[in-house]
């Protein structure tokens, strides 16, 4: 039973999200810090919706690490100054503009180039539920077409080509 685990969220196989969801049915109680490279909304959305104790960056300074360490194994939240400063902002954006995890999940999915039909495959959705997502989705960015929605939503971090 370890105190604090340290999880990366990319992974052969299973990936840290899922990873976490598994562990955190298992043991409601584990404290799991995510260490990564990987910053973006959406990433840290998903590791703290599945249950993550903090989320810090691997260019944390080995000290603060240590701190971060000792504070998740007391159950506290710990979160790197640039995850916290991307929480904030998200978190005060008006709620019209913050995307659903579903116009995420499109979002997401246009960024490698599928089409409306492939998407309604993947999500199991309609075409026409696609096109409503999307059409949401350039309202919410202020955008006008598919290729403007992925460059908005990867320069404000709410998705990553990766």
């Amino acid at each position: 039973q370890p105190d604090v685990i340290l999880m990366d969220l990319r992974m052969p196989g299973l990936d840290g999200v899922g990873a976490i969801q598994a562990i955190k049915a298992q043991r409601p109680s584990a404290n799991i810090l995510v260490l990564t490279t990987y910053d973006s909304d959406a990433d840290i959305v998903r590791a703290v919706e599945a249950g993550a104790t903090g989320y810090l960056l691997k260019d944390t300074p080995r000290e603060e690490l240590f701190r971060a360490v000792r504070a998740a194994s007391r159950g506290e939240s710990v979160l790197a100054p640039a995850v916290a400063a991307r929480l904030m902002t998200r978190m005060r954006a008006p709620a019209e503009e913050a995307l659903s995890a579903r116009e995420i999940e499109v979002l997401q999915l246009v960024s490698t180039g599928n089409s409306n039909r492939e998407i309604g495959k993947a999500l199991h959705i309609s075409t026409a539920t696609v096109k409503t997502h999307l059409i949401h989705i350039f309202d919410k960015l202020g955008v006008n077409d598919r290729t403007s929605a992925v460059t908005a939503a990867l320069e404000r971090g709410i998705i990553s080509l990766e």
